[in-house]
């Protein structure tokens, strides 16, 4: 087998991965990035429905999730949307901001790995794809790496950084591999978990959603403390669309989620308002005209919501009213790391240096990205994460500081 030396062997060449490759080798550190895709940034090429969400304008601590809330806030002031947006528009990569600040490119997510896969090139960096880890094992002078695949090599290095990612989306190669490193030299992992995951439900409860799947609307879902305003998606499995996503990772089994459509109209008073103009509508009519009339076909079938709105109370109309504002269902579970765009959990953040993804215990070795305990919202909050722990701890490697 053949043996080599490189200051900095970078496993996974995700956005993380590719972050922090860049900057590791800024200085001319030799910077051995592996992944066992065939491509680089498959999570990239997919990400925001092939146009890549690639971060978000507003992104700071206060949008992730974390033992340690505070531990993403060095990476994150410190390499700020604003520095990868300058790197985006260097390239004369179009871009565009949808809503919440949420910035996406406007032809296609090749452009950020092409981006990303350049820059790394003009660093002088060398990147294997089609490649296994085998074993990394701790020396005396840093780490031996030992790689399969086509071009199997042992491989010396001072430095290693574990970027491969959570378990999500298994069907593009995702594994628990980082976690098994972490445990490997003494690090604590966290519990891990589904994130921005649909929710599914029991037959009680889905047999209804069927009738419906396709429907959406604009609401305010929340679980616990965590509320989220933006659109909901009935499916044949139960709940998807933004609004549910975003309130899956913070969703436990047994506990409700509670569903408020039109979150920023009184419904009480528009249905009075509309009684006084023509009580000769259906109570059902006048809902229509507020909220898909699917849903409220739905709705008024299985609550019994009848006649006219002249026949109807106004305290009726504000009992129908304060269903649509507090609807409580029990999600019976999730739909797994097969759909969920993220990993929550992870390397347990205290026992890793905030400033640069460095093990405190084992010098030398780094985990950034995802496999890390700290899960940002959907909307371009995880890709900064990426690019912010790559580019802290790349930084470091070049500087030495470890």
């Amino acid at each position: 087998m053949r043996r080599e030396t490189f200051d900095t062997v970078i496993l996974g060449a995700g956005a993380a991965g590719m972050m922090c490759a860049i900057h590791a080798a800024a200085r001319g550190g030799r910077v051995l990035i592996v992944d066992h895709a065939k491509a680089p940034g498959e999570k990239i090429r997919i990400s925001g429905g092939g146009r890549c969400n690639f971060t978000n304008v507003g992104a700071g601590a206060r949008n992730f999730i974390s033992g340690n809330p505070h531990f993403a806030k060095s990476a994150l002031g410190r390499y700020t949307p604003r520095h990868f947006i300058a790197m985006v528009e260097k390239h004369g990569i179009a871009y565009h901001e949808k809503t919440l600040g949420q910035l996406f490119c406007d032809r296609s997510a090749r452009d950020i790995i092409a981006m990303l896969v350049g820059e790394m090139a003009r660093a002088g960096c060398e990147m294997r794809l089609s490649t296994t880890l085998e074993r990394v094992e701790r020396n005396e002078a840093g780490f031996t790496v030992t790689l399969g695949g086509e071009r199997a090599a042992t491989v010396g290095c001072r430095h290693v950084v574990v970027a491969c990612g959570g378990k999500s989306i298994p069907k593009m190669g995702a594994t628990g591999l980082g976690y098994q490193i972490a445990k490997q030299f003494g690090l604590a992992v966290t519990e891990t978990r589904p994130g921005l995951v649909p929710l599914t439900f029991g037959e009680d409860v889905l047999s209804g959603f069927r009738e419906i799947a396709g429907v959406a609307a604009d609401v305010r879902v929340s679980c616990g403390k965590a509320a989220f305003e933006e659109a909901l998606l009935f499916t044949h499995r139960g709940l998807s669309g933004p609004a549910i996503l975003q309130v899956s990772s913070y969703w436990r089994e047994t506990q409700p989620i509670r569903i408020a459509f039109l979150p920023s109209a009184d419904i009480a008073a528009l249905l009075c308002v509309a009684k006084r103009e023509n009580g000769r509508r259906s109570v059902q009519t006048a809902l229509g005209e507020l909220l898909p009339r699917r849903l409220v076909a739905h709705l008024a079938e299985k609550r019994g919501w009848s006649g006219t709105l002249a026949e109807a109370s106004d305290r009726k109309l504000a009992e129908i009213a304060g269903l649509l504002r507090n609807w409580e269902l029990y999600p019976a579970g999730t739909e797994g790391y097969r759909t969920a765009e993220v990993t929550l959990g992870g390397v347990d953040t205290a026992s890793l240096d905030s400033r640069t993804m460095a093990a405190k215990a084992v010098p030398g070795l780094f985990f950034i990205g995802e496999v890390v305990d700290v899960t940002g919202w959907l909307g371009g909050y995880n890709f900064q994460w990426a690019w912010a722990s790559g580019w802290a701890a790349g930084t470091a490697i070049a500087e030495n500081a470890c």
